[in-house]
């Protein structure tokens, strides 16, 4: 894995076959106008352009369903638009892969669960995954919300640098918790066993209901391609 890393980064190749489906979190500036153009067409084209310039693979099918057919150019991205003070663009630009992605889940916890139901289902979620995310893996949580949003929060963790912290403490305490008992699995990188399963569990957490306890968990392979711009 680390050879396949280096030949990567040497080559300026992909490390990985499946160049994913491009998630961008746009955040907006109150104060931003954008001009000349539709800011969701000019992403789509620098997407359009990066996968069919630089000859990466082309996974996105038009409909889900009943008409699987690839739409050539890996269009459209899925786009986040987050609304903030101020006058700057930011644009964060994901490669998901989605033998990861597919071992992700949701549930709607009770309340009753409490803390101990978050790590159960976490640890459980990680547990059947086993190899097939390509492990190591980094971990993003979701808590919170509702049960559209909930999915949002974690994929929005998943995204953060590894080396960040939760800003609540209570919060990092569990980020580091929960990484401890997932590399106690034994999983270890490609499913070959040991302790190196996952590289970072990262929490992201919204307000709720008092009836309700959602949790996601979004998984990524140790790829974690993302990049950001702040115009």
């Amino acid at each position: 894995m680390l050879e396949n890393a280096d030949i990567a980064k040497n080559r300026k190749i992909p490390m990985c076959q499946d160049t994913g489906m491009v998630v961008a979190f746009v955040e907006i500036g109150q104060e931003v106008k954008i001009v000349d153009g539709f800011i969701e067409d000019a992403i789509n084209e620098g997407v359009r352009q990066a996968y069919t310039e630089a000859l990466l693979r082309k996974s996105v099918v038009a409909d889900p369903v009943l008409n699987r057919e690839n739409t050539k150019d890996n269009t459209p991205a899925v786009i986040h638009y987050i609304m903030k003070p101020g006058d700057e663009l930011k644009i964060m630009v994901a490669a998901k892969g989605f033998g990861s992605e597919n071992m992700s889940q949701l549930k709607m916890l009770k309340p009753a669960d409490g803390i101990e139901g978050v790590k159960d289902f976490v640890l459980k979620v990680v547990e059947e995954a086993g190899p097939n995310p390509c492990p190591p893996i980094v971990v993003g949580v979701g808590i919170g919300s509702s049960f559209d949003k909930v999915g949002f929060l974690a994929k929005k963790a998943v995204m953060r640098d590894m080396d960040t912290k939760n800003s609540d403490p209570r919060y990092a305490a569990l980020e580091e918790e929960l990484l401890d008992k997932i590399n106690k699995l034994g999983i270890g990188p490609q499913g070959y066993g040991g302790r190196g399963t996952c590289l970072s569990v990262m929490i992201e957490t919204y307000p709720t209901h008092i009836a309700g306890l959602p949790v996601a968990v979004n998984i990524n392979c140790h790829a974690t391609r993302h990049r950001e711009v702040t115009f």
